[in-house]
């Protein structure tokens, strides 16, 4: 049993944030990683045209501002550099290809165990630390709704996870299963590279542009919550019109609220109403009921051939599996 004062499981964003607060404080600690890289999420899991949704300032991590050569919107490759950059101005060592197994409370030490397998090399480890801070986040596991006749679908079938552009895809008819912002820009990339695709929007949807969001952001300082919503929704529809007509539900409630409340973020449009509005990118608004080779049958009765799905169907925790007790203040997780 090796014993540290923290323990923190994941080295994504929040993991290294973390650990880079702690070594401003002097305080040592230990990093487990299941991937073989930090960020694996960006590094191995995002698709090539994904940038930041916000404003750099809005994004950079504790103690190291962003270059200020860098866009407004970081892509993809220099928010990898700069996070790489980060653990080695605070020379973070995640310890990486340990899959954590166990992590409860021992009530005789008042200690956190955490039973780790390194999966390089087959061992398994044990850690006891007097703090444990889960960072492994809300993407650990890709989720992917069961549908009956799924296997029995002749295309490709993805997670949004595993897309990368719409270069093999040219000329397809491509079904997204997901309208959150990796649907709606997946789907927009699609369209770009000359496919065919059609998106499922099954729930109401705010759609804002990074202005939007950015302006919004600057009058919460002076403004309050409720009308700043009000604002926003007011331009969201003098920019885009009613989107109803076109599938896509409004809403009863604001942006923010449903942010605050459910977790659900509003649509950041890059591009993707335009193409809508043009026909390049169909909405489908209903659920589907079953799939049959290559045709796909939704509730409402109608039925669209296609090439290949997209499940953009986001992830679920992970912490069910391995974390056993019930949290308390010596646990953290993000």
């Amino acid at each position: 049993m090796q014993e540290t004062p923290v323990i923190i499981i994941g080295a994504g964003t929040s993991g290294i944030a973390t650990a880079a607060c702690l070594t401003k404080q002097s305080i040592p600690f230990k990093m487990f990683e299941r991937e073989n890289c930090f960020a694996s999420l960006w590094q191995k899991y995002t698709y090539d045209r994904v940038h930041l949704h916000l404003r750099k300032q809005v994004c950079e991590l504790p103690h190291f501002p962003f270059p200020s050569s860098y866009p407004h919107y970081v892509p993809k490759k220099q928010f990898i550099e700069y996070l790489d950059n980060y653990i080695k101005h605070f020379n973070i060592t995640p310890l990486y290809n340990r899959a954590v197994e166990l992590a409860e409370y021992n009530d005789d030490d008042e200690k956190c165990r955490v039973k780790v397998e390194n999966k390089s090399s087959g061992d398994v480890e044990e850690y006891s630390g007097r703090f444990l801070i889960v960072a492994s986040g809300e993407t650990a596991e890709p989720f992917v709704p069961q549908v009956v006749g799924l296997e029995s679908f002749k295309g490709k079938v993805i997670h949004s996870t595993r897309y990368k552009n719409g270069k093999e895809f040219h000329d397809e008819h491509v079904l997204v299963v997901g309208s959150g912002n990796s649907g709606m820009e997946i789907a927009l990339d699609l369209a770009n590279f000359a496919a065919k695709p059609s998106i499922i929007v099954r729930s109401p949807v705010h759609v804002l542009s990074r202005d939007m969001m950015y302006y919004a952001g600057v009058l919460l300082k002076y403004l309050s919550l409720n009308n700043v919503e009000k604002l926003v929704v007011i331009v969201s529809r003098i920019v885009y019109g009613d989107l109803r007509k076109y599938g896509i539900p409004l809403p009863s409630e604001g942006p923010f609220t449903m942010k605050i409340k459910y977790g659900k973020f509003p649509i950041i449009d890059l591009g993707t109403v335009k193409k809508i509005k043009s026909g390049e990118i169909q909405v489908l608004p209903a659920e589907i009921e079953s799939i049959r080779g290559n045709e796909v049958l939704f509730r409402d009765g109608k039925s669209y051939s296609f090439d290949s799905i997209i499940f953009c169907t986001g992830f679920k925790r992970s912490t069910q599996k391995w974390l056993k007790f019930i949290l308390n203040r010596e646990v953290i997780v993000f």
